[in-house]
């Protein structure tokens, strides 16, 4: 990577990143690791020139923040048109998934409960959920002990009609 300044090669893309998407791409192939540090350059560059461009891009629509559009018009510029279609299907999943964050926070803020009220509630339920828990677990422990206890009597009763039973063979051989 051709860099102008020295801290540029600071700016890589993170490895575990990279071996992530190559997994996912190509599962049942190998990768060397000179093949992957190569992948990592070639992302970091391709990084580079889209956001050098579209940085050009912005500053002559005198702009201050380079939006998605330069960034489109940034792959466009430099020959990378094919991928756009794709930008653009990838920028709206983006969109929703912020949309939805956004919804999500909002319908907290608009409950018009304090956190700390909201977390006092959470506390409540969870000491709730405890109780019941060991109350359950509490009838499971009785109804262990009087099934044991059916069991005894059960054995017991069995052992005592089995004694009877040998007792009467007994007196009937003294018979004979």
């Amino acid at each position: 990577m051709a860099s102008s300044s020295g801290n540029d090669d600071d700016l890589t893309i993170p490895r575990a990143a990279i071996n992530k998407m190559i997994k996912e791409t190509l599962p049942n192939v190998r990768v060397a690791n000179d093949a992957r540090e190569l992948v990592v350059n070639c992302c970091t560059e391709f990084i580079h020139l889209i956001s050098s461009e579209a940085n050009e891009i912005c500053n002559k629509s005198e702009k201050k923040t380079i939006s998605p559009e330069h960034v489109i018009q940034a792959l466009e510029s430099l020959g990378f048109g094919s991928y756009i279609s794709e930008v653009k299907e990838v920028l709206q999943e983006c969109k929703t998934v912020a949309l939805k964050r956004r919804k999500a926070s909002s319908r907290l803020e608009n409950l018009g409960i304090p956190e700390e009220e909201l977390l006092r509630q959470q506390q409540e339920l969870f000491a709730k959920a405890r109780q019941q828990q060991a109350e359950l677990a509490q009838q499971e422990w009785l109804q262990m002990q009087q099934a044991a206890q059916q069991a005894q009597l059960a054995a017991a009763s069995a052992s005592a009609s089995n004694q009877a039973g040998s007792s009467q063979d007994e007196e009937e051989d003294d018979d004979i």
